[in-house]
């Protein structure tokens, strides 16, 4: 039982040194395509990050990049929530999520995001369609259903305005979604489309017709 106790304090430790609690920090962040800025929400100091409204396109590098973090695989949590902008067009969705592997210049990289108007809508086809997966710039959203519909998105359940969890496991060319805590996912993606040796940055991602915030930010590196 003593070593037993010994090696799960050993283990805690250890994850304890992997775990990086990433503040959310003006300084500490990259913005791309995106406007930032620290808001105070439910008592708590947030990121807000709205899309550059100039950016038509969709599936976009969108996003406020993390300075001087490296990822290729491992646990990316953070909570989110998402509003509409008050001019938001009828097929804004929230689009809130996290883009990983990021190169450097900002050219490629692996993405999965939510619609939270999705999660309770009436019709099942956009309730099916709350999370997706894309990757930059060949596979985004549209491609990746015409030509594997169903593969890449699923259903769960959200709302706007929520604190939300989203956790993105990664290893190799595979991926898992879950969120708010659930046991099992609620996407996997058996092959991201950029190959399982990418490694590179970690993006918190909105699109258009979104006003997002983020808080509690963590990165475990495998």
């Amino acid at each position: 039982m003593k070593k037993l106790q010994l090696l799960i304090g050993l283990l805690a430790v250890f994850e304890g040194v992997l775990a990086q609690t990433i503040p959310l920090e003006t300084k500490s962040l990259l913005p791309n395509k995106v406007y930032v800025s620290l808001e105070k929400l439910d008592g708590k100091t947030v990121l807000k990050v709205n899309k550059d409204s100039t950016v038509k396109e969709v599936d976009e590098p969108t996003f406020v990049r993390l300075k001087d973090v490296d990822f290729k695989d491992g646990i990316i949590e953070v909570m989110v929530l998402s509003r509409l902008e008050k001019k938001a067009s009828p097929t804004a969705r929230g689009f809130i999520g996290v883009a990983y592997r990021i190169k450097k210049d900002n050219s490629q990289f692996e993405c999965m995001y939510i619609r939270p108007t999705n999660g309770r809508a009436d019709d099942q086809v956009r309730r099916n369609h709350s999370i997706q997966y894309f990757a930059y710039p060949d596979f985004k959203f549209d491609r990746l259903r015409k030509e594997s519909p169903e593969k890449y998105e699923s259903y769960a359940d959200m709302g706007l305005n929520e604190w939300i969890k989203i956790k993105i496991e990664v290893k190799g060319k595979q991926a898992k979604l879950f969120l708010n805590d659930n046991r099992h996912p609620s996407l996997i993606v058996n092959d991201l489309k950029l190959g399982e040796n990418n490694t590179g940055g970690i993006g918190l991602f909105v699109d258009v017709g979104t006003e997002g915030y983020f808080r509690d930010l963590k990165v475990v590196n495998d």
